[in-house]
């Protein structure tokens, strides 16, 4: 019986952090219940405060990350269902299996933090205990008393340095996270922070600083559900200066004399997108939305992979563009880029297609193409295969239809963009689809452009795939300053001024388009200076707070 109420009492802290993970993920959109994340990882860093050994703080937090991905990302399940050569059923697996793979990083954040804070320096033979008075976990010496500890831990004094700590090993983990195996970046923690005047806080120290106040916040919560008035006032209220300056410094207004665009949202489901019996029709939703051209010159936006054409070497293609557009306009439009190779097959040489640019071309009245850029962070299994001599025996193959892979651009690239839209100094930048999320790494900081053009196709993802790439894509604005201007087949397409606000946007499976000016530039922020050592900075100064914060209590 004893045994039974113990394992009763060692497996329901498990099932806290499970459900405390799956509830967290509603602070993303489309629920966007942000105090809902904050409740729940207050209790998150109560019960790896409480872990009884080093494990246990492990299990916690990636029991944690397996409910808080799977739910969040339970989007990636529907892209599963449109490529017939990739099992249907495939697809809920595959969100499982990710998420325990990335529930590896929260569970580092928590081990981290654990084994930090109740480490000794003899480790030698030692067993753990917890004293009765004060709270703090040694491990006892062979022969006698408890040496003492690196950082007492008790629950009377300021648990500042413990929340501190987690907060810190939160940003170093997430931002591991964005990086390793190609990274994947998806709700960083800190977007649930952007219905609050906090996420001002990104110009200074970034997507993975802003999660790190996003760990402070839910501590001050524990700490003031605790009756910890002080400490948790000492966290909560730098939190509540940034969310004033958040309120209080909104984006300058569109000028007048902006130059004018028009962002293009179709309506093409994926079922009809590579459909060559459907090629006639979509071109004509396109041109119709497109508009007449008129006097004044404008910018004409289409979404990733719009047409299914090879732009540079079918001039048809071109010249029909071309016949949408006015004397100055110009249209950019996704379309790709391929490359042949030669193979010799029953004695003559022909050409076989080598690989692709997912690529954005712009296109002149007179039927030229001004400038290209091509994606360069490509999606694992997406646009690519990995392996693809083992898996494509196996019968799996990418979710995007065709045999050959994409293959990388450049990186970040500003295209000059001509003087007769009324600004000689006007530059684009461009990140296609699932590049937008990746924090400091979306513009060439030496060639700094006016806005950034985010086509995407997001109709693979459910209803709530693309609401949250949206929100990280408000984040990349409100971190670089400058505008962003979304055109996806489905939705949502958007203006997104250099505070992060949606100016104007078309919610989803709708058709229609969005006349605007271009919303200015800001001056650089510290973000934009520095990128994402603005955000391993914070994390230092995290880390320095917490040791001398832990040291004092020793």
């Amino acid at each position: 019986m004893q045994s039974l109420l113990a394992r009763h009492v060692r497996s329901w802290p498990r099932l806290a952090a499970l459900l405390a993970g799956l509830f967290s993920a509603t602070g993303f959109a489309p629920l966007s219940l942000w105090p809902v994340t904050l409740a729940c990882l207050a209790l998150l860093i109560h019960l790896v405060q409480h872990a009884p050994d080093r494990r246990a703080a492990f299990t916690y937090g990636w029991l944690f990350g397996v409910a808080h991905f799977t739910l969040g990302l339970n989007w990636i399940a529907h892209a599963f269902t449109f490529q017939d050569t990739m099992p249907h059923w495939l697809g809920y697996p595959a969100v499982a299996l990710l998420s325990l793979y990335l529930a590896v990083y929260p569970g580092l954040a928590t081990l981290g933090t654990w084994w930090i804070t109740h480490s000794s320096p003899e480790r030698g033979g030692g067993r753990r205990s917890l004293t009765e008075g004060g709270g703090a976990i040694h491990d006892a010496a062979p022969g006698g008393a408890p040496p003492p500890p690196r950082f007492a831990w008790s629950p009377s004094p300021f648990r500042g340095g413990y929340i501190l700590l987690f907060a810190a090993l939160w940003l170093a983990t997430e931002y591991l996270r964005a990086t390793a195996f190609t990274g994947f970046a998806w709700n960083p923690l800190g977007v649930t922070l952007l219905p609050t005047g906090i996420a001002i806080a990104a110009t200074l120290i970034g997507t993975y600083g802003l999660g790190a106040l996003t760990i402070l916040a839910a501590g001050a919560l524990l700490l003031a559900i605790q009756r910890h008035y002080r400490p948790a006032a000492a966290l909560a209220a730098p939190l509540a200066l940034l969310a004033l300056w958040g309120h209080l410094a909104p984006a300058p207004p569109t000028p007048a004399g902006a130059p004018r665009v028009r962002i293009v949202q179709p309506n093409i489901g994926q079922d009809q997108k590579y459909s060559v019996e459907n090629e006639v029709a979509n071109f004509r939703k396109l041109a119709a939305l497109s508009g007449q051209p008129r006097p004044a010159p404008r910018l004409l936006f289409w979404p990733e992979a719009a047409i299914p054409a090879y732009l540079d070497m079918e001039p048809g293609w071109r010249a029909r563009l071309a016949s949408l557009l006015g004397p100055g306009d110009l249209l950019m439009t996704g379309a790709d880029k391929v490359y042949f190779k030669p193979v010799e097959q029953d004695g003559f040489i022909t050409q076989k297609l080598a690989g692709a640019n997912n690529s954005v071309w712009i296109v002149t009245p007179d039927a030229r193409l001004l400038g290209r850029y091509s994606k360069a962070h490509l999606v694992p299994y997406g646009e690519y295969l990995p392996m693809r001599n083992i898996l494509e025996p196996i019968g799996l193959s990418r979710l995007v239809p065709g045999d050959a892979d994409f293959w990388p651009g450049p990186g970040p690239q500003s295209l000059p963009l001509p003087a007769t839209l009324g600004r000689p100094d006007l530059k684009m930048g461009v990140q296609i689809c699932y590049e937008i999320i990746f924090s400091g790494q979306v513009i060439d900081r030496a060639n700094r452009p006016s806005f950034l053009f985010n086509p995407s196709n997001d109709a693979w993802f459910g209803s709530w795939g693309p609401v949250q790439h949206l929100a990280q894509a408000r984040l990349r604005a409100l971190e670089e300053g400058v505008p962003i201007i979304r055109s996806t087949p489905t939705g949502v397409s958007a203006i997104i001024d250099a505070r992060g606000h949606v100016v104007h946007a078309l919610g989803l499976n709708r058709a229609g388009f969005l006349d605007s000016g271009l919303p200015p530039a800001l001056t650089p922020t510290l973000f934009a200076r520095l990128g994402n050592w603005a955000s391993l900075a914070f994390m230092a100064l995290l880390a320095g707070l917490a040791i001398a914060m832990l040291r004092s209590k020793s």
